[in-house]
């Protein structure tokens, strides 16, 4: 049993994958153990950012926070936390776990394509650079 799990949330698919993850994590965390659902927002380049107006993007993290607020009900751990940070998503998962004290990450992977193979995916980079145990779920 995990006394920590952080699960790397995308929601692509309508949530289905993250879903899954959930169902996992309810069946490997201890009693008293918590789930914290990360989700990284894409950072927006400057330029495009003074051409989006800012209630515009308040109401896209609005309904993030929907999902994953919906997500979050899903989860059977006596402490459930989100978290939504913006940058790169190998490096704020990661820091997620640290900062949670996490002793699993779960996060789902997709078929590599060529691109994968060249720069390689979030999934490897957390694969590769967590010191904690790493599910990966396709």
């Amino acid at each position: 049993m995990y006394k920590s799990i952080v699960i790397a949330v995308a929601l692509f698919n309508k949530g289905a994958t993250s879903r899954t993850l959930i169902e996992k994590a309810n069946k490997l965390i201890d009693p008293d153990g918590s789930i914290t659902l990360v989700h990284v927002l894409d950072e927006v380049p400057a330029y495009l950012a003074a051409a989006i107006a800012r209630e515009q993007l308040m109401e896209h993290r609005k309904a993030i926070r929907e999902q994953l607020d919906s997500l979050a009900s899903r989860a059977k751990a006596k402490n459930v936390d989100i978290d939504i940070r913006g940058g790169k998503p190998s490096e704020n998962v990661l820091a997620c776990a640290k900062d949670c004290n996490a002793d699993l990450i779960m996060i789902a992977s997709h078929k590599p394509g060529m691109s994968d193979y060249f720069i390689g995916s979030t999934a490897a980079r957390i694969v590769r650079h967590s010191p904690v145990s790493v599910l990966v779920a396709r």
